[in-house]
């Protein structure tokens, strides 16, 4: 039998069984759909990753206080003060400014605390601020440190431009070299300097998407006021639009002011200082925090402190990325394979009502060959259909998917995959039962009622 009359008699049965073929496809249908949409989900959350920690360095860390060690119980003596780190190779040799056993500050400088007099018990209960000072003794005592610097964040009250109310916003305080460490670009005026910082200027960044809400230009906005917590700002600059997030700040829609205007002026004495530090070698980074640890809790004695790094944030952002993908992939499979199963049982169904048909081509001349190919054809169609109609499926849930705030990045690479796996999935199901229908003997297919 020629090919074009295997491809006619193919096609003729499946459109004189159409109401069957969409409900044989269903499952492909939906196994397409699933492909492309795991395809467009992973793609979206490696783009995500990589936007939000594209403006920081590999080898950046952050330092935030966690809370005090329990000290009670423990003797004091030459271990419950700073004592003298460990050699880390820095020239000059380590002294505690606080002049005793460690320093704890209530928003300023003080001793330990000691709770139990001459040698007895001692108990640290005084919250740590960190400070310029202990941004200097990293600088200072913790080898491979590019750059260090010290920032602060709040949500607080901003009125201004086209604002009718008071609205809250992410309001940052930080130090110049910030710009440098977080790749911040300037889109009109200056960053802050070190003049603005240190006569604790009240002047402001504004992120580009926050100008554009406030002011609806950034020519606007640039020199105009803004009013954070009922205090007047002026408008020293805006940014260049970064669309990723620099230290846990969104730049994009954040109010950047000098840090000691913050202190002063914003946050007072509930403030929560972060310390970022830039390590000079990627591959050095935990041995940085090990010291950086070594370093704050020598100056606060029976304190801990949060340290994390770029690098494992980005590690686990991806590693949350891929292993929704491999959840999604893990359902795609099931679907396909329960649609095959779907195709493989309209075709054994398939088989024994045409019997006769069977019996009568082989007995016209045609090949086991020919019946073979004339049911995996069959297959084929079937679920290429599924295939196409999912993808075409995908491209309606795709903006659902979205709404329900994840990314989505459809590609090519999506659709092609689906349809691959959508004929794949016809051909190994559907090769049992046309092997089946070819194996018939000509003579019983005849005689089958």
């Amino acid at each position: 039998m020629r090919l074009t009359e295997l491809l006619h008699l193919v096609w003729l049965n499946i459109t004189e069984n159409k109401f069957k073929v969409i409900l044989t496809s269903l499952g492909i249908i939906v196994g397409a759909a699933t492909i492309v949409m795991v395809i467009a989900i992973g793609r979206g959350g490696q783009a995500d990753v990589e936007d939000q920690f594209k403006n920081l360095s590999a080898g950046a860390i952050d330092v935030v206080y966690a809370g005090q060690i329990d000290m009670d119980n423990m003797m004091a003596g030459p271990g419950m003060g700073g004592g003298m780190p460990p050699d880390m190779g820095g020239e000059r040799s380590w002294s505690n400014r606080s002049g005793g056993s460690g320093r704890a500050s209530g928003g300023g400088r003080s001793s330990g605390g000691q709770m139990g007099g001459m040698g007895g018990t001692s108990a640290l209960r005084k919250t740590v601020t960190l400070d310029e000072e202990d941004v200097e003794d990293i600088l200072l005592f913790v080898p491979d440190v590019e750059a260090a610097s010290i920032s602060a964040s709040t949500k607080t009250s901003v009125t201004g431009g086209n604002l009718e109310e008071e609205t809250q916003y992410t309001v940052a305080g930080v130090k110049p070299e910030y710009q440098d460490m977080s790749n911040l670009t300037m889109a009109i005026g200056d960053f802050i300097t070190d003049e603005n910082d240190g006569n604790e200027e009240k002047i402001c960044i504004l992120g580009y998407s926050l100008a554009l809400e406030i002011f609806d230009t950034i020519m606007e906005a640039y020199d105009s006021m803004v009013y954070i917590d009922g205090r007047s700002f002026t408008v020293n600059g805006v940014l260049s639009q970064m669309g990723s997030m620099a230290s846990g700040i969104s730049p994009d829609t954040a109010i950047f002011v000098p840090y000691s205007t913050a202190k002063k002026y914003v946050m007072g004495s509930s403030i929560s200082p972060q310390i970022t530090v830039i390590a000079g070698d990627v591959n050095k980074v935990p041995e940085v925090s090990e010291n950086i640890e070594t370093v704050l809790t020598s100056s606060y004695t029976g304190s801990s402190f949060t340290i994390t790094d770029a690098g494992s944030k980005m590690e686990a952002a991806a590693q949350s990325a891929k292993t929704l993908s491999m959840l999604l992939i893990a359902v795609a499979s099931i679907v396909f394979i329960v649609g095959g199963i779907g195709i493989m049982n309209v075709l054994f169904v398939s088989v024994q009502e045409r019997t006769r048909e069977i019996g009568i081509l082989k007995a016209l001349g045609s090949s086991r060959h020919d019946i073979l190919l004339e049911f995996l054809f069959e297959a084929n169609m079937i679920s290429t259909f599924g295939g196409v109609a999912g993808i075409g499926l995908s491209f309606g849930l795709l903006p659902l998917v979205q709404q329900f705030g994840m990314r989505v990045e459809p590609s090519m690479q999506g659709w092609i995959m689906a349809l691959v796996f959508a004929i794949l999935t016809g051909t190994v199901f559907g090769f049992y039962p046309a092997m089946k229908a070819s194996k018939l003997i000509p003579i019983e297919a005849l005689n089958a009622e």
